[in-house]
């Protein structure tokens, strides 16, 4: 099972690069011409990309997620 994800947060152009098993998360620059880099157009037009991901959401700080709150 892969345990590295590709990560963009609405509102922030940039991708992040989160290794899960080395607990890091790096900025990506996304190479030209790649499948990658065509997502990444979706993803500027408005579009979202998902792919063997089932679980993501965005709150407003870590708190929250430890209190067990899911806010928008």
């Amino acid at each position: 099972m892969a345990k590295v994800v590709v990560l963009g947060v609405s509102g922030d152009q940039g991708l992040w690069l989160v290794d899960i098993d080395a607990k890091t998360v790096t900025p990506l620059q996304v190479p030209a011409g790649t499948d990658l880099a065509a997502a990444v157009k979706q993803r500027e037009a408005g579009g979202t990309f998902i792919k063997n991901v089932d679980f993501a959401i965005a709150v407003s700080s870590a708190q929250a997620v430890f209190s067990g709150h899911v806010d928008g």
